[in-house]
């Protein structure tokens, strides 16, 4: 299935996407004389009984027994307000090329255990604009990821158990604003405001069975060999596949729920697939110009411009940067000295 929410009459309501078209959920299980309630979050709560709603749901469309489509939706976030957001740190590629890049060796702990932060779930957006301040766009910069969105509570879960708790996958964009991320990191602390502003999920939440003919077992889980791309104005600048992390979702998940529960509807990002982001880019980049003696400026992303991530079978999730019409700063706010 292709569960998504999309906005009316401002709220937030869950749907599904079939055939190019958005049929409301609750409205169209009404139809079928069941009851749910209108939102995703709603519904993953449920559990296994939700998605078992969802899936009748959808046969009775395709056999054209129910459902209206809804004309020119909206869409948000699949799950626009989740209960927690982590993101994880799983392609090997994009961190040993990031450190190779500062003149740094690689951690050895990344190949002993997965690692994740937590961001900031009050600032979870769909497709479509994204609102930046002055700071954030000094060294503005996008990741290419995906995330797995959690479908029931548990604790303590095995890595041979985890993918049973994966309700669907979707594609994410962590947005970062380098230069306060590095002035903050400075302090062994975060990353905090340089992450915490946006970061974008969608189109939808596409469920594991969709995904069966790209399926990867493994000891450690499940993978899929799905290709990741992304476009900055249209332009490829970004190439990796979701089967080439090094930590499995279900690895990530018995990390993440070792002494603490988690919860139907959480968000845990994959982190950024090698050249996934500027960061990582830049860095190659700019020791490629200096091996030719040429001049390197780095990019980073504009007011105005649109970042497009494609990953196979998951859909294009499309943003446009939109700096604040009200100046505000708070790099100007350092104290540089004591009174």
């Amino acid at each position: 299935m292709k569960l998504v929410s999309y906005i009316h009459q401002s709220q937030h309501r869950s749907g599904l996407r079939i055939a190019g078209n958005v049929y409301d959920l609750q409205q169209t299980a009404k139809q079928l004389g069941i009851d749910v309630q209108p939102t995703m979050l709603d519904l993953l709560k449920m559990e296994s009984s939700g998605m078992e709603i969802a899936r009748k749901v959808e046969q009775a469309i395709i056999e054209e027994r129910a459902g209206e489509i809804v004309p020119n939706p909206t869409l948000a976030a699949p799950i626009p307000n989740p209960p927690s957001c982590r993101d994880a740190y799983a392609f090997r590629q994009h961190v040993a090329t990031a450190r190779r890049n500062r003149g740094v060796p690689m951690i050895p702990e990344f190949d002993q255990f997965p690692v994740f932060y937590f961001t900031n779930h009050n600032a979870i957006f769909g497709p479509g604009e994204v609102i930046v301040e002055d700071d954030h766009l000094h060294k503005l910069d996008f990741e290419l990821e995906v995330a797995a969105v959690i479908g029931k509570k548990g604790k303590n879960i095995s890595s041979a158990q985890a993918d049973q708790y994966i309700a669907g996958f979707t594609i994410m964009n962590d947005f970062s604003a380098r230069l306060l991320q590095m002035e903050e990191m400075k302090l062994n602390l975060g990353p905090a405001k340089g992450k915490d502003f946006a970061t974008t999920i969608g189109p939808w939440l596409v469920t594991p069975d969709e995904l069966e003919t790209a399926r990867i077992d493994s000891k450690m889980g499940v993978s899929y060999d799905l290709k990741m791309e992304g476009f900055h104005n249209g332009k490829k600048i970004s190439s990796g596949n979701m089967k080439d992390m090094n930590w499995t979702f279900a690895e990530i998940i018995e990390r993440v729920s070792y002494g603490a529960e988690i919860f139907p509807g959480d968000v845990i990002g994959s982190g950024t697939v090698g050249t996934g982001c500027y960061l990582e880019l830049n860095g190659t980049w700019a020791l490629e110009a200096k091996e030719k003696g040429e001049d390197f400026t780095p990019v980073w992303l504009q007011d105005g411009d649109t970042m497009e991530l494609k990953i196979d079978r998951l859909g294009t999730l499309s943003n446009k940067i939109v700096k604040s019409k009200k100046p505000l700063s708070i790099l100007s706010k350092k104290k540089t000295a004591r009174e």
